[in-house]
């Protein structure tokens, strides 16, 4: 019987968390005076740390020719569990047993040299997988035709753009011939079409070249069309690993499990130039607290803003149990940034009847800036809620279930 080309057993990592006490301002005399009185107690040089086990004795086997989902809410697992695969992270105990050469695309940059062009890059990489130059060579067109990145082939790779550094990574990653590929959630930095190919080569190396792929994502559709086995992370512990309906069916329970919320209020943060202060689920009719198709999705965000960000704005992220991204919406769909004023604005958004299908959501609220990225964000805290179907409708009546993504109604006539 042919031996595993991946096998896991009690695998566990544990980090060391460092806790102070933040404080909304520092100077430099009140961390000498701390530093000093520290010294006196004896506690110079030491913080109080807990431990965190990001994961906790997960064990399994991956054959030849598999393509393994590995999926999750943020924090379970998944990437830490791919850098110790990948060899990057050490584990705190188990072990890990790899038999062939493995190729990663863990993060964007990881395992290019920024000073070196993206010819140079190419050939540094197929020697750190042991290749010879001659098989780099041989590989080398398709490479470079697969990446898009012909003009750009002998400029710097610190001058690449995030897309075109993610298309070279994977396009070496996928083409150098390696018996693992290991990828992350990076190619979500790629366009759609890009995206598209990079899901074709995978199904390609695993039915066609009879290669091993290890893929995370939160895009369920991705990993229902291209996963022949899938593997569930809740908290660092290994759920489930099984067939694909069955462990994506698993998953949704776990996360259905979350009961509604639809308020959040957050602690001031004086650092924060713009901070969201609440965020609520305005329900249009009185003493109901249900949505139907029928109905707007209306969100109420308050903020407070110490300082003007110029191009400063709000978006939203849809996401269903299975953390795919259904719905991005931002103020700028209005053709204007924020013009909040010093103190607490109030913004409301309206998203349109139909847009969600009947389906349990949660949606994910940030404070963006052109220039300064992102201010403030909710991924810790989230609203939570479902959308139902219209009860006197014929497709409530007989069972009928919306397909696709939205369940935005059309017109339809009889034409004699």
């Amino acid at each position: 019987m042919t031996q595993p080309v991946v096998q896991v057993r009690n695998l566990s990592k544990c980090y060391q968390i460092r806790s102070t006490t933040p404080k909304s301002y520092h100077s430099l005399r009140e961390d000498l005076v701390d530093g000093f009185k520290g010294l006196l107690r004896g506690e110079w040089g030491q913080a109080q740390s807990e431990d965190f086990w990001a994961l906790k004795d997960v064990s399994f086997d991956v054959n030849q020719g598999e393509v393994v989902g590995i999926i999750g809410r943020n924090g379970a697992g998944k990437s830490t569990l791919l850098k110790i695969l990948s060899r990057i992270v050490r584990p705190t105990s188990g072990e890990v047993t790899i038999r062939g050469r493995v190729g990663s695309l863990l993060e964007v940059g990881t395992g290019f040299h920024p000073e070196l062009t993206g010819r140079e890059n190419i050939f540094m990489n197929g020697a750190v997988l042991g290749m010879k130059r001659a098989e780099i060579v041989r590989k080398f067109d398709e490479i470079v035709a697969f990446a898009e990145v012909e003009k750009f082939l002998d400029t710097p790779v610190k001058f690449y753009s995030s897309g075109m550094y993610v298309r070279l990574a994977f396009a070496v990653a996928a083409h150098l011939e390696t018996e693992i590929l290991i990828v992350d959630e990076v190619l979500a930095v790629g366009d759609a079409a890009f995206q598209k190919k990079c899901l074709g080569k995978m199904g390609d190396i695993a039915e066609k070249e009879g290669r091993t792929v290890l893929f995370v994502s939160h895009n369920m559709i991705a990993v229902r069309k291209l996963c022949t086995v899938i593997a569930t992370l809740v908290n660092g512990s290994l759920k489930f690993i099984g067939e694909p309906e069955c462990a994506i069916s698993s998953y949704e329970k776990a996360v259905r499990n979350t009961e509604n919320i639809f308020f959040m209020s957050y602690l001031d943060d004086i650092s924060k130039p713009l901070q969201l202060q609440s965020i609520s689920l305005v329900f249009l009719e009185k003493d109901r607290e249900t949505i139907t198709i029928e109905d707007e999705i209306v969100f109420e965000i308050q903020i407070v803003t110490r300082l003007i960000v110029e191009r400063s704005y709000i978006t939203i992220n849809i996401y269903d149990l299975t953390e795919t991204l259904i719905y991005w919406t931002s103020d700028i769909d209005s053709n204007r940034f924020l013009e909040p004023q010093i103190g607490i604005s109030r913004f409301i958004c309206r998203i349109p009847q139909g847009t969600l299908k009947p389906n349990r959501y949660y949606a994910n609220f940030s404070i963006m800036s052109l220039g300064k990225g992102v201010i403030d964000h909710t991924e810790s805290k989230r609203i939570i809620f479902e959308v139902f179907n219209k009860i006197d409708s014929l497709l409530s009546m007989y069972n009928i279930h919306y397909p696709g993504l939205t369940a935005i109604p059309s017109k339809w006539i009889t034409c004699q």
